[in-house]
């Protein structure tokens, strides 16, 4: 099983708004993950195909050409952290200053050869069944506790 990890540090863009791109490729084939981002209308779609790109070539380079296609892998783990703010100040009226911050992000991809999730067994869980006792009938006390709400009501008239 081959592993192989791509990182960009200090890219533009706000970890959120990444992460939202992140998400529509989680798991998938490589080739559908690059058709994907090569829809998608972000920002940080761009970071995202030229990262990707680079984690398969990372792990084509390590296992050679002959044993490991494109086609085999798949993103394995995708995840954004946020990464220093840059902050600056505009001008405004009155001698006032506003502070913009302005964002960066550390992307790192993870693909590899193998999907583990498949190969892992699952447990299943027995429960034990319990007897269900059928509920008792309503006796006179709760009868009469009815009545007396109806009793209590007022009338229009």
């Amino acid at each position: 099983m081959t592993e192989a990890i791509a990182r960009a540090r200090f890219s533009r863009g706000s970890a959120r708004k990444v992460r939202r791109v992140t998400e529509l490729i989680r798991g998938k084939n490589v080739e559908e993950a690059l058709n994907i981002l090569g829809f998608v209308p972000k920002y940080a779609a761009q970071y995202l195909e030229k990262i990707l790109k680079s984690a398969t070539a990372n792990a084509i380079s390590q296992e050679g050409t002959t044993k490991l296609k494109a086609e085999d892998l798949y993103v394995k783990k995708i995840f954004v952290d946020g990464g220093p703010i840059m902050k600056r100040i505009r001008a405004n009226s009155m001698g006032r200053a506003y502070r913009i911050n302005k964002r960066t992000n550390h992307l790192t991809v993870v693909v590899s050869d193998k999907d583990e999730d498949k190969s892992k067994k699952v447990k299943t869980i027995k429960v034990k069944e319990k007897e269900i006792k059928p509920e008792t009938k309503l006796k006179g006390k709760d009868k009469s506790k009815e009545k007396k709400k109806k009793s209590s009501r007022k009338t229009k008239g």
